[in-house]
């Protein structure tokens, strides 16, 4: 039969072939399907990424050859495998184009497998002994801690103004609060290069996407030889989605000096490695399984994160700015922790949620390639909003940042598919 090729009617649709730096795993349950180093990520136009593999690097002995054909379009006739471990089966759960179309030839020799029914891994070494010298991640990830710096490190575009820009397609196309006040930092500090952060506050008032551009306005209220204010706002599509104001300081010695202890909860040895946020170059470890979306998980309202990245970025606000970027992600979780059925697996499906405002102080510069411990109470939760605070430490024990943020957390009046959204974009 011969097979339509779609392409020559569909100029505008897209498949790249991306090279896979990491080494790539592939599991069902404790069973070791496939490892590679030669892997790629193929990324379609409206479809999900998939990772590829050489047929060479699967281990055959645990599938059958299946008699099921598809047809794509746009790559060709695919043959599937199904996977025999065990007592278990998985039907076609991998498959493969004998003879793609000539616009997709690079994957000829390659297999892929449904991520959706078994365990697709990126695995990356990293500095350290045993349990730490190697970090992984769920594939597909959101991206690699450098589209992060590239996103948090906005250019300037004129004067007192910042742009941020474009990623790409994303299962989930929000901006984090904690993405923007990492940009407002960066575009502060760039204004007045030889003052640091030392303190800021941000209103999220509106959801940004990642499929536009931000603008990123700053004024100079105060500039001062030792102190600086700096208002900042941050716009997409002509719309306000965040304001602060920020504190420089050109900084001077100790006159006096006192600082909590450091929680006793153990190291990042004793944490559970996090896949929650999918970005690799970025290594989260949660004490005690915290971070854990399903409802019927219920504990004490507080969360305690190790967060280190791979590469120090070359620039001390990059620093600040990263430090800062992990301050959201913890205290809504925390709040719901308490809760019998509530969790973060229901947020933006039945509750809306999303972080409010957040007041930080940058106690001491930070080297963001080293272990910092985010010590995350909530301590309230009410009138659909809850509060936490946070309080940041090195692995020796020593303050360098604190914080509170405000957050909401409200059920739908409407469920989110009546607004036209989806679970991607509800807040």
């Amino acid at each position: 039969m011969e097979i339509e090729n779609a392409w020559p009617n569909n100029p505008d649709h897209v498949i790249d072939l991306v090279p896979e730096p990491l080494t790539a795993r592939v599991w069902y349950g404790d069973v070791l399907l496939a490892e590679s180093t030669a892997s790629f990520r193929l990324e379609e136009t409206r479809h999900v990424d998939r990772l590829y593999f050489p047929e060479a690097d699967v281990r055959w002995e645990h599938f059958e050859e299946s008699v099921a054909h598809t047809i794509c379009p746009f790559k060709g006739d695919a043959s599937y495998w199904t996977l025999t471990v065990a007592d278990a089966s998985e039907k076609n759960v991998v498959w493969t184009y004998r003879d793609p179309f000539d616009e997709v030839a690079g994957i000829k020799g390659y297999v892929c497998f449904y991520q959706e029914r078994v365990r697709v891994e990126l695995v990356e070494a990293w500095p350290g002994d045993g349990v730490l010298a190697v970090a992984t991640t769920p594939f597909p990830a959101w991206g690699d801690a450098d589209d992060l710096v590239r996103l948090i490190d906005v250019e300037p575009s004129g004067p007192g103004r910042f742009v941020g820009p474009t990623y790409r397609d994303t299962a989930r196309n929000v901006v984090e609060g904690g993405q923007m006040l990492a940009q407002a930092i960066v575009a502060a500090e760039k204004t007045v290069p030889d003052q640091r952060v030392t303190s800021a506050y941000m209103i999220f008032a509106k959801s940004a996407a990642f499929d536009s551009t931000l603008e990123v306005d700053v004024e100079v209220l105060r500039g001062g030889r030792t102190f600086s204010t700096l208002e900042v706002k941050i716009s997409q599509d002509d719309k306000l989605r965040s304001a602060g104001m920020l504190l420089l300081d050109s900084g001077t010695t100790d006159v006096i000096r006192g600082e909590i202890p450091m929680p006793d909860v153990g190291g990042p040895a004793d944490a559970e490695e996090m896949s929650t946020f999918r970005v690799t170059g970025r290594d989260i470890r949660v004490l005690d399984g915290a971070y854990n979306g399903d409802p019927g998980l219920v504990g004490s309202p507080e969360i305690y994160a190790w967060c280190r990245f791979r590469d120090a970025p070359a620039e001390r606000y990059l620093h600040t700015a990263l430090l800062a970027q992990s301050t959201t992600h913890w205290t809504i979780a925390a709040a719901m922790r308490p809760h019998a059925g509530f969790g973060e697996d229901i947020a933006h499906s039945t509750l809306s949620t999303g972080v409010m405002s957040i007041a930080m102080a940058m106690h001491e510069e930070v080297d963001v390639s080293q272990w910092l411990l985010y010590a995350n109470p909530a301590i309230y939760a009410g009138n659909g909003q809850a509060q936490g605070e946070g309080h940041v430490f090195t692995e020796d024990g020593h303050l360098v940042a604190t914080y509170t943020l405000q957050a909401m957390i409200r059920s739908f009046q409407r469920d989110p598919s009546d607004m036209g959204l989806d679970w991607s974009n509800a807040m």
